[in-house]
């Protein structure tokens, strides 16, 4: 298949979706997207340069970058599904309401507009709270599907709530059918 695959800034779920990266670019032709918080932020989970390079490396391609770029290439319709993962509370929320102000926001507008899958891999300290009606209305979406999720730290972060990325892989194949894998809730 061919896919796009857009990190968000949950800096501390980036390893995890890294790693998942690494599996599908074994099977599949994958084109990287980085949000502008990925794009430009240096954390204590890393550097966004060599988050940059990482992602290059991995995909054999450089990444898709800014709001233009993610229309010129997206709206073409050749991608089978486009996975943002990890996908923040703040992108899902832009989703949700219909908000095309960022380049991962444009990559899934883009796709929703070809009819096509998009996969969502939640990492949230807000799920459960300000952003629990996102995911609502979201799940309700054509063509919009969910890794499983729970929440990762129910005592010392309650409404925080974590895709299984271990998931992604059969999500991914469950979305491009046309499914939601079951259960989303963990």
């Amino acid at each position: 298949m061919k896919l796009a695959y857009a990190l968000c800034g949950s800096f501390c779920t980036h390893s995890k979706s890294l790693a998942v990266l690494k599996q599908l670019v074994q099977k599949h032709e994958i084109t990287p997207i980085l949000s502008e918080a990925s794009r430009d932020t240096d954390t204590r989970f890393g550097n966004a340069d060599a988050l940059r390079k990482t992602v290059t490396e991995i995909c054999g391609k450089e990444p898709i970058l800014s709001i233009r770029s993610a229309e010129e290439q997206i709206t073409r319709g050749v991608f089978d599904a486009v996975i943002v993962s990890p996908c923040t509370g703040n992108t899902l929320a832009k989703i949700a309401n219909g908000i095309t102000d960022s380049t991962v926001t444009m990559c899934v507008k883009a796709q929703l507009r070809c009819r096509k899958p998009v996969l969502i891999a939640l990492a949230t300290n807000d799920g459960l709270g300000a952003n629990l009606a996102n995911i609502a209305k979201t799940i309700e979406k054509k063509n919009i599907y969910f890794v499983p999720l729970g929440q990762d730290s129910p005592n010392g972060k309650p409404t925080s709530l974590v895709c299984d990325f271990n998931l992604l892989e059969q999500s991914l194949d469950c979305a491009v059918s046309g499914v939601q894998i079951q259960p989303i809730l963990l």
